[in-house]
């Protein structure tokens, strides 16, 4: 059963998700050639537990970290080590935060130093699809729309959709009803309706989309060794619009995107934008709790607020 959230909830869940938006933004910071990702780990715990909130991941079902780390040919899963990040990896970070009883979770991935254009596009395509899949959180879309909206992207581009691992509603715990995959059929599933919560995350694979397990039980690779990239907001569906703290207008947002993913091409890292501003796209305001675009086309929005049709 899908469990709809109150407006007293929905303000708890953006608390969260603006938590753990801070967190990714500084471990996107500190991500470059000789950085291990167990230090990664050691700063989310640290910043989370400073804040008053609590790692959800740790300990969900024995995982022993705070985030999943997850390198290169690896999906999702990955435990952080004392690995050092090279030059040309690419690095997914998945966290969680739970905050006055609500979960966040989010999840990028980095570019570390200079990366080959072709994993460039990936990451870039990814972004694109979690963005097509977020514009399908509407009122009265079907669920499929969401899977249908990143894999009709992904698979016209080339790529592997990751069938096994999935988006997830979320709330008072970190997976609720529903399961969210990254493919389905436009039109079919239950209606979204105003109070649903979704982690969109789509996972998508420079080859084919099968996977495997290593012996961890828990770090997820490809199949073939070709690179993956796992992108995740959590997004609520409200026709609340006070809830808003900043705003970006379509234009200020592409022209932002578009200029930090020129600049990550060049080796440039620019400073964050702050650009804000109150607009509407397709002429229903797109209200985010958390969002600001910074080094290597990063746009973080820990807790979106789409409002119906």
């Amino acid at each position: 059963m899908i469990i709809g959230k109150s407006k007293r909830e929905l303000e708890k869940m953006r608390a969260a998700g603006q938590l753990v938006g801070r967190v990714m933004q500084e471990l996107r910071r500190i991500i470059e050639p000789g950085v291990t990702t167990l230090e990664v780990d050691q700063l989310a715990e640290r910043m989370i537990r400073d804040a008053g909130g609590v790692p959800t991941f740790k300990g969900y079902h024995g995982f022993p970290f705070s985030i999943c780390a997850s390198v290169n040919e690896q999906v999702v899963h990955g435990f952080p080590s004392t690995r050092k990040l090279r030059d040309g990896d690419i690095f997914s970070i998945d966290c969680g935060v739970t905050l006055d009883g609500f979960v966040g979770d989010t999840a990028i991935t980095v570019p570390v130093g200079r990366v080959r254009e072709e994993w460039l596009a990936l990451i870039r395509v990814a972004e694109e699809c979690l963005e097509g899949a977020i514009e399908q959180c509407r009122e009265g879309r079907r669920l499929g729309d969401i899977g249908w909206a990143v894999q009709s992207h992904a698979e016209s581009k080339g790529y592997g959709v990751v069938r096994e691992y999935v988006g997830h509603g979320i709330g008072r715990k970190m997976h609720e009803d529903p399961q969210l995959p990254n493919y389905g059929t436009p039109g079919k599933g239950e209606k979204i309706r105003n109070g649903y919560v979704f982690a969109v995350e789509p996972m998508i694979n420079l080859g084919t989309h099968a996977t495997k397990v290593l012996p961890d039980k828990w770090t997820v690779v490809t199949l073939d060794g070709q690179p993956s990239v796992h992108v995740e907001h959590t997004v609520a569906v409200t026709g609340n619009s006070r809830l808003s703290r900043a705003t970006k207008s379509p234009q200020s947002l592409s022209k932002c995107l578009s200029s930090c993913w020129s600049n990550a091409r060049s080796g440039v890292a620019p400073a964050p934008c702050a650009a804000k501003s109150t607009t509407s796209i397709s002429n229903r305001p797109l209200q985010t709790m958390f969002a600001t675009c910074t080094r290597r086309r990063s746009l973080f929005t820990a807790l979106m607020i789409l409002p119906g049709k």
